[in-house]
């Protein structure tokens, strides 16, 4: 692709984040790039009715990527509906693979079976560049696992681009420049992760229950394990057989692959929590070489996407409260682990999954290339 657009600002080099400085979950956000309208693409999204897929249609709107046409793509049942957009209303289609074969860019926010089904055939010769929402191709070793700000560059040439996990995507961004300046020998990380990870079906599961908790009903679940109102579930996705749950040992085996480290030790436990949105984050790593609180909020600050919200004093942390709808990512609760002393440190990380997780993810990918 031929335009080149700027990238994220970088966060503020402050430790502190005032209580004016912090945006309010809801308000709208300030455009924060613009990209060369005198390439544009035509751009696909398959599951473009789903949480993720309306999220990339807002982002691209945002971010203004440039459009010449938006194809929207779910099931039968949706299409022939109509949508508004930021580029003007778009009716929906039933996927076909030939029409779909001539876009420049696809974006699938399907599950796994639909991209081991489609994902190549589109993106063979001649064909759009795909960039896949689903778990199907992350472990592939010839299909790149990418977090932009982090590496991009093993994307250079490539059709087919899996986008991680967003649980895996939201820790690295904190878990990167600390690895960079000081080395990472262990990661032990417990996920906090809002009933959107679980897709629309999940937040309106929630939110049912709530209501139905409320006036005394029974409260149904379908989509969880359990209830989820007033509950927390230690489990996401099927156990595996040393009993981690295969979302725990995605954080695992993706952030190894993403950050080039094949062997790094990687603990996870993944909770559900009912939150709508934004996943929080709480590791501890152990370092190769001597690091400060200090010195860690230092190297965070720096790095684009990050936010640094850490000044217990006035109770500024990361939360889902404030992270939600937010293109950063929050970091804070920096501190010394009193158990690797100086070669640890423990923080404490807040990011919408459905956008740094997710869509945002993907778009900036897209625009990269």
């Amino acid at each position: 692709m031929a335009f080149m657009p700027t990238t994220l600002p970088s966060a503020s080099r402050a430790y502190v984040s005032t209580s004016a400085g912090r945006r309010r979950a809801g308000t709208a956000l300030t455009p924060m790039m613009a990209v060369d309208q005198g390439s544009t693409l035509k751009v696909g999204i398959v599951g473009a009715t789903g949480a993720v897929g309306e999220e990339i249609v807002k982002v691209l709107g945002h971010r203004n990527f440039p459009v010449s046409e938006l194809h929207l793509y779910a099931s039968a049942r949706s299409a022939g509906k109509s949508v508004a957009t930021p580029f003007g209303s778009v009716s929906i289609e039933e996927f076909d693979l030939d029409k779909a074969r001539g876009l420049d860019v696809i974006f699938l926010a399907v599950g796994g079976d639909f991209s081991k089904e489609y994902a190549i055939k589109l993106s063979a010769t001649d064909g759009p560049v795909v960039i896949d929402n689903s778990s199907a191709f992350r472990l592939d070793p010839n299909v790149p696992l990418i977090v932009p700000e982090i590496n991009q560059q093993t994307a250079k040439g490539k059709k087919l681009i899996a986008n991680p996990n967003c649980t895996t995507a939201i820790g690295l961004m904190a878990l990167f420049p600390l690895h960079v300046a000081f080395g990472i020998k262990k990661v032990i990380m417990s996920t906090y992760q809002a009933a959107s990870g679980a897709g629309a079906e999940g937040m309106d599961e929630l939110k049912a229950g709530i209501a139905s908790f409320v006036k005394g009903e029974p409260v149904k679940n379908e989509f969880f394990a359990y209830p989820l109102p007033f509950n927390v579930i230690p489990q996401i996705d099927v156990f595996t057989d040393n009993l981690y749950t295969k979302e725990e040992m995605k954080v695992t085996w993706e952030a190894r692959k993403i950050l080039g480290v094949p062997d790094l030790p990687v603990s996870c436990t993944a909770v559900r929590i009912p939150t709508l949105r934004a996943h929080s984050e709480a590791i501890t790593i152990e370092t190769e070489r001597p690091v400060t609180p200090d010195g860690a909020r230092e190297v965070l600050g720096k790095f684009p996407g990050l936010k640094v919200v850490d000044d217990p004093a006035k109770k500024l942390y990361p939360m889902p409260l404030t992270a939600t709808s937010v293109y950063d990512v929050e970091v804070g609760r920096v501190r010394q682990n009193i158990v690797f002393g100086d070669h640890g440190l423990d923080i404490f990380v807040c990011g919408d999954q459905l956008l740094r997780g997710a869509a945002l993810n993907a778009v900036i990918i897209a625009e990269k290339l």
